[in-house]
């Protein structure tokens, strides 16, 4: 989410066209977007913890890979701001299952997932100003943003199977 809001500003003017009077408005659909994410993202949470978390990293990877054509336009990239802002609902499923698996370490597990997002938050500004100064165009902060939500489906779906491997050989041998 953040390869694409460090760089939205520079996307929506000098690509799309878009007048930088409209800076705070793209803030205020970003925020409504972030709003509206997490208020799902918790419904989704209470429903099923653990098939929120891949189905929301989808939505975060379809919407931000959206997000590459969109941005030529400044009311379909206004929309996708908003879109890419929904990216927020992965953050109450993240700390639940955080909470989850902490055990007696809560508040260090809750530490330790902020101090985490900041570090998310930079590697995805820094690898979307990787691509804009290769050469490639504003709006391919999407594509490194899809690509960063993929990597985040990747690896829980490999501690998903780690844990099932794990649980399942202590049920084994009980």
């Amino acid at each position: 989410m953040f390869a694409i809001f460090s760089y939205v500003m520079p996307t929506l003017t000098q690509q799309a066209g878009m007048s930088e009077a409209l800076g705070p408005l793209v803030l205020v659909i970003f925020g409504l977007g972030s709003i509206a994410g997490n208020l799902i993202g918790g419904r989704m949470a209470d429903k099923n913890l653990m098939r929120a978390i891949p189905r929301i990293l989808i939505w975060c990877g379809v919407v931000q890979g959206l997000f590459y054509f969109a941005a030529n336009n400044v009311w379909t990239g206004l929309l996708f701001v908003g879109l890419v802002g929904t990216s927020m609902a992965l953050a109450p499923s993240l700390q639940t299952r955080l909470m989850d698996v902490a055990e007696d370490a809560q508040t260090m597990a809750a530490s330790l997932n902020h101090a985490a997002f900041n570090g998310a938050n930079a590697l995805g500004a820094w690898l979307a100003g990787l691509a804009i100064s290769a050469g490639c165009s504003w709006s391919s902060t999407g594509l490194v943003g899809a690509g960063l939500a993929l990597c985040g489906l990747v690896i829980f779906a490999a501690g998903r199977w780690l844990e099932k491997r794990t649980y399942g050989a202590v049920t084994q041998r009980a």
